[in-house]
């Protein structure tokens, strides 16, 4: 039998095992409490981490590195809350006070734990609200320029349609469309493409600008049509002033073995022929230009024009060669020396200005002006025999002429760097 102290010690035991117990239990809900706030922050701050990267990725990668790390911390908190909470079975009958004071202390240090680390997510979630608050004020700007995207894509893809179906080439603003409606996948693909938000309004607004373009090349092709026709009969017209020039420089030329040296026209001798020739291929491109146009190829067409175009005036190039060669040399034969005194008034000029610039650079260019103007006296010795060598002559002055600009352009840089210095 207990007597009256002994279930007076035990009645004392019982409640202090009761009270130790409650204050565990409170503790274990408390740290309960904190595990749970420190998951919601974590998965808050994760994903606005996720956000911020998307619309900035450059900076994102840091904030993503420092989300890392608090992620290790959290889980390696989350973990010893875990620990904690296998070791002391607050639910065990047997335990004593000692035991549940032993809970309590743990369960105390693993919530103070847990809300240290909320505490940290919960800091870098403010500091990242400021850098975000701009990024999301700025983000209102996409879903209007999305929606002018999507809609400046239909508008071109029914443009091109109907190109198509009327029958005309639409290769150029298929190609242009195309490219408008890839950038916008990726545009509607999570986190923003990979974009950010900076390269997702730009990447936009390229969409529309595309689109916009494919769509006016589809509206213009009956337009290009009429323009590739009338382009067809002025490069027709074109070729045959051009090949009507072949007779003339065959004339020239013979005026040109009449009454010059070889150095004189040398270089023009296949003159007649490669004119001939420039016209033949210039044709051949007409004739593909014309296939294309009765297929309804209007960029081919073009091209073909364009080609025609370019052999048309390499060849027209090579009859003024070949004219203007012959009224030169004739006029320098008639009067030798009106080339010669227009190459030295140039050369006196570049004296006087040389001499005005001051001291210094007279001393340093006199002396080559001086030289040019010696070569200008001996160039009419060139001029001797039966049949001078005009154009040998004539190039000599104009070596003379060209590096007497070259001076005064070099003084005048200088000039200008020493003012604007």
């Amino acid at each position: 039998m207990w007597g009256a102290g002994d279930r007076s010690r035990r009645g004392r035991r019982g409640g202090s095992v009761e009270a130790a117990r409650n204050a565990a239990v409170a503790a274990r809900e408390r740290a309960a409490t904190a595990f749970y706030d420190m998951d919601q922050a974590q998965r808050y701050v994760e994903g606005r981490v996720t956000l911020f990267a998307d619309l900035d990725p450059a900076a994102g990668a840091s904030a993503r590195r420092e989300m890392a790390a608090l992620k290790e911390r959290a889980d390696a908190t989350a973990a010893a809350y875990i620990a904690v909470l296998d070791s002391h079975d607050l639910d065990d009958p047997d335990r004593s006070a000692a035991e549940y004071r032993a809970a309590r202390r743990a369960l105390e240090s693993a919530a103070e734990g847990l809300d240290k680390v909320t505490a940290e997510l919960n800091g870098f979630a403010a500091r990242l609200a400021d850098r975000m608050a701009g990024l999301e004020a700025a983000l209102e700007r996409l879903p209007p320029r999305l929606n002018a995207a999507r809609e400046a894509v239909a508008a071109a893809e029914t443009a091109v349609e109907r190109a198509r179906a009327e029958g005309w080439d639409v290769t150029d603003p298929e190609a242009e469309l195309t490219r408008a409606r890839k950038t916008l996948e990726r545009l509607s693909s999570a986190g923003l493409g990979g974009l950010g938000l900076a390269g997702a309004l730009q990447a936009a607004d390229e969409v529309r600008n595309g689109a916009e373009r494919a769509r006016e090349q589809a509206e213009e092709l009956p337009k290009e049509a009429e323009k590739v026709r009338n382009a067809l009969a002025s490069v027709r017209t074109r070729a045959e002033a051009v090949a009507g020039r072949v007779e003339p420089v065959r004339a020239a030329m013979r005026a040109l073995l009449r009454g010059y040296s070889l150095a004189c026209w040398e270089d023009l001798k296949n003159a007649p022929e490669a004119i001939e020739e420039g016209v033949a291929r210039a044709r051949e491109r007409i004739a593909e230009a014309e296939g294309h146009a009765a297929r309804g190829e209007w960029r081919q067409a073009r091209h073909a024009v364009t080609a025609a175009r370019t052999e048309l005036t390499a060849a027209d190039r090579r009859a003024r060669q070949v004219t203007d060669r012959l009224e030169e040399l004739n006029a320098t034969a008639a009067d030798p020396g009106a080339p010669a005194e227009a190459a030295r008034f140039v050369v006196r000029d570049a004296q006087r200005f040389v001499v005005n610039a001051g001291p210094e650079f007279s001393s340093r260019h006199a002396g080559a002006l001086d030289a040019l103007a010696e070569r200008l006296e001996a160039a009419p010795r060139r001029l001797t025999g039966p049949h001078p060598d005009y154009w040998s002559y004539l190039r000599e002055l104009e070596s003379v002429t060209t590096a007497a600009k070259d001076v005064v352009a070099q003084v005048r840089a200088e000039l200008a760097r020493r003012h604007n210095g």
